[in-house]
C-alpha cells in the first residue's frame, strides 16, 4: 500500500519534526551536565562544544541525505552521544568526599526487639544559619514508648516548594526527627537544578527538633508548619523502623539525590506505601509545598478540621521565635501548643534526656 504524496511528505516532515527535538532536549540536558559536573571553565568550554553538535544534529534531519558532509555530521554526533553516555555511567556516587560538618555523619542503627540505639543522631546548637556548635550523639529509644509523629513543612522557595520532616514523638517527651536532605561538600551550594544532574548524595539525618527544625524557623527565618499524623502504633512502630533501613541502605550504597525521584517528599511517600499500598500517586508529591494538603485529603491528618484550619494552627515561627535557645525540650512543647491533636499534656513541661558530648564552634554553609 502506497501513502497519498501529501501523506507522505507530511509523515517525513514528522519524523524530522521529533529527531530535531529529540536532538534539542538531548543537547540541553548534556550541556547542563557537563555544566553541573566539571569545574566552571572546562565545564564551559565542554558544553559550548557538546552544543555545536547538538545544533548539528538539530539541523542534520532536514538537510539533504547521502552527502559526505551529512555522513560526517552524522558519524561525529554518533561517537559523540556514545562519548557522553560512557562518561554520564562512569559518575557514581561516594561517601568519600569533603562533607559538609551538618552532612557528615551517617546515621547508624541496631535494634534488639523494642529497644533501638541510633549512633550519629544529630543536635547542633545553630546559633545562625552558618554560625553553630556540632554536637553529634549515641541515643537510646524504646519502640514500646513510640506515641505520635508530626509531619513537618518549611517553606525556603514560595508557596510551592518545602522540605519535608517527619518527627516521632516519645512518652518521655523526646522527640526524633527523620530528614533525607542532600549530602553537600563544603565548597557546594544547594541547586535544586543540580539535584537532576547527580550533583550531589543524599543522607538521612536524624536529629533534635531543637537543631533540624529550630534553625529552619529561627535562624533561616523559612516558614515552618506543624501538623499531627493520624496513625495507630503499629504504623508508627512501622514506619520508624522503615526510616532506619533506608538509612542502613543509603549507609550500605550511596545514592545520588534527584529533586524529582529521590527527595525529602517522596521518601515520606514511599515509607507510607509500604503501610497503605494504595496510596494514590498525586502532581503534589512534586510540588512538595502542597504534600500536607495531600496528607489530609487522605486522612492522615487530625480529622474533623478543614484544610485550612490545620495550616492555620500549625504554622510555628511566632511560638519557635520566643522560646530559649537553650531550651530544647521547651522548644518542643512551645512550637505545639493549639495544634490539632496534640494532647495538652505535651505543651507542660516533661524531663527528657540529653547525651553529652564533645563540641567545638565551627562554621559551614547551609544544608536544605
Amino acid at each position: 500500500m502506497r501513502w497519498p504524496h501529501g501523506a507522505a511528505t507530511a509523515a517525513r516532515g514528522a519524523i524530522k519534526a521529533v529527531a530535531t527535538l529529540a536532538a534539542v532536549l538531548a543537547t540541553a540536558w548534556g550541556a547542563l551536565a557537563l555544566w553541573y559536573q566539571l569545574p566552571r571553565w572546562p565545564a564551559a568550554a565542554a558544553a559550548g562544544a557538546w552544543c555545536v553538535i547538538g545544533i548539528a544534529a538539530a539541523v542534520a534531519p532536514w538537510r539533504k541525505a547521502g552527502t559526505a558532509h551529512g555522513k560526517g555530521v552524522a558519524l561525529a554526533c554518533a561517537v559523540a552521544a556514545m562519548l557522553m553516555f560512557a562518561w554520564w555511567r562512569s559518575i557514581v556516587p561516594s561517601h568519600e568526599r569533603a562533607w559538609a560538618d551538618d552532612v557528615a555523619r551517617l546515621l547508624a542503627s541496631e535494634v534488639d526487639g523494642d529497644r533501638v540505639t541510633l549512633h550519629n543522631v544529630r543536635n547542633f546548637d545553630w546559633q545562625s544559619e552558618t554560625r553553630y556548635t556540632p554536637r553529634w550523639e549515641t541515643r537510646q529509644y524504646d519502640l514500646g514508648q513510640l506515641e505520635s509523629a508530626d509531619l513537618i513543612l518549611s517553606y525556603w522557595m514560595g508557596p510551592h516548594i518545602a522540605h519535608t520532616l517527619v518527627s516521632f514523638g516519645f512518652a518521655d517527651g523526646r522527640k526524633l526527627v527523620f530528614s533525607l536532605e542532600i549530602r553537600k561538600e563544603r565548597h557546594e551550594a544547594f541547586s535544586a537544578l543540580g539535584g537532576f544532574f547527580r550533583k550531589f548524595e543524599e543522607v538521612l539525618i536524624a536529629a533534635d527538633e531543637h537543631d533540624i527544625v529550630r534553625t529552619r524557623s529561627n535562624a533561616r527565618g523559612e516558614q515552618v508548619y506543624l501538623y499531627r499524623l493520624r496513625a495507630t502504633h503499629a504504623q508508627l512502630r512501622a514506619v520508624f523502623l522503615a526510616y532506619l533501613r533506608q538509612a542502613a541502605q543509603l549507609h550500605d550504597e550511596p545514592t545520588f539525590y534527584n529533586t524529582l525521584t529521590s527527595n525529602c517528599t517522596t521518601v515520606i511517600f514511599d515509607l507510607a506505601r509500604q503501610i497503605a499500598p494504595g496510596l494514590p500517586l498525586d502532581w503534589r508529591l512534586l510540588a512538595s509545598g502542597h504534600f500536607a494538603e495531600y496528607a489530609h485529603d487522605q486522612g492522615a491528618l487530625t480529622a474533623g478540621y478543614t484544610y485550612a484550619v490545620l495550616r492555620q494552627r500549625g504554622y510555628i515561627n511566632p511560638r519557635a521565635l520566643k522560646t530559649d535557645a537553650g531550651d530544647a525540650a521547651g522548644f518542643s512543647r512551645a512550637i505545639r501548643v493549639g495544634i490539632p491533636g496534640v494532647p495538652a499534656g505535651e505543651t507542660q513541661p516533661l524531663g527528657a534526656g540529653r547525651a553529652s558530648t564533645s563540641a567545638g564552634e565551627s562554621r559551614a554553609p547551609v544544608t536544605r
